[in-house]
């Protein structure tokens, strides 16, 4: 098997001591450079050109999206992408055209990877049109403006969920959480509800209350309370209260009248 030639940035020492002690099990994978920062994350790559680029998306100054601009799509290495939390990255990997490791992670994951990175290398060599192109795909996909998430990723037990937003019936703030209630199911995402206000279509989910946000589908009926304030009943029969200053929001969304 050929060796491949790994580099690994992260601005965080003990995630790169993690990636060097994961890498020591695999003999075919040679560490050639380690960056702390996306700076020099771009002059090791120019100047060591490696197979496959371990890289931090959050890091300050210029993060792992904006190493990959720098440095241009036709010189870019496989990338496995290292997230803490970082869901948004989620919807740049629908195309599988890169990997990422979502921290903390084990061995058996790490090894998935890096079997996903060899077969992007297989794929390159193949076809490096091809293979550019779902990688600016992807990237362009994830930094659009514009474009409202079509899902939410949820980590649980070690694993990744991808909830539909189709699916969510509410949203309640849970201190730096939010609470996705779908049916049933609840789920805890990492974000002020502040922040997923924004990133939700707005022809479909409303906030009604400082700290709630609703599936415009899923109301049944509005009951007046005192104030100018209401109680929203939604189809599964949760009752959900919309506060005066949000009223004109749902009016609008509604078409209700004055």
């Amino acid at each position: 098997m050929t060796m491949l030639k790994a580099i690994i940035v992260d601005d965080e020492p003990l995630a790169r001591k993690r990636l060097r002690a994961l890498l020591k099990d695999h003999a075919d994978v040679e560490i050639i450079a380690e960056c702390a920062s996306g700076r020099d994350a771009v002059t090791a790559i120019a100047r060591h050109h490696p197979d496959v680029v371990f890289l931090d998306i959050q890091m300050p100054k210029m993060d792992g999206f904006a190493v990959i601009r720098e440095v241009g799509i036709e010189n870019m290495p496989v990338v496995i992408f290292v997230t803490a939390f970082d869901e948004h990255a989620l919807r740049a990997f629908d195309v599988n055209a890169i990997d990422y490791l979502l921290k903390p992670f084990d061995e058996k994951r790490f090894a998935t990877a890096l079997k996903r990175a060899r077969r992007h290398i297989e794929l390159r060599a193949g076809g490096e049109a091809a293979f550019r192109q779902r990688l600016l795909g992807a990237i362009a996909d994830l930094k659009t403006g514009g474009r409202y998430r079509s899902r939410f990723a949820v980590k649980s037990a070690g694993r990744v969920y991808l909830v539909p937003t189709g699916e969510i019936d509410w949203i309640d703030a849970a201190g730096k959480y939010v609470r996705l209630h779908a049916g049933a199911d609840e789920h805890l995402h990492r974000a002020p509800i502040s922040q997923v206000e924004t990133e939700l279509d707005p022809e479909h989910f409303v906030r009604i209350h400082r700290s709630t946000i609703v599936n415009a589908k899923r109301i049944k009926e509005l009951q007046p309370l005192f104030h100018g304030e209401f109680v929203i009943i939604l189809r599964d029969g949760t009752e959900l209260t919309l506060s005066r200053g949000y009223r004109g929001k749902l009016r609008e969304l509604l078409g209700l009248p004055d």
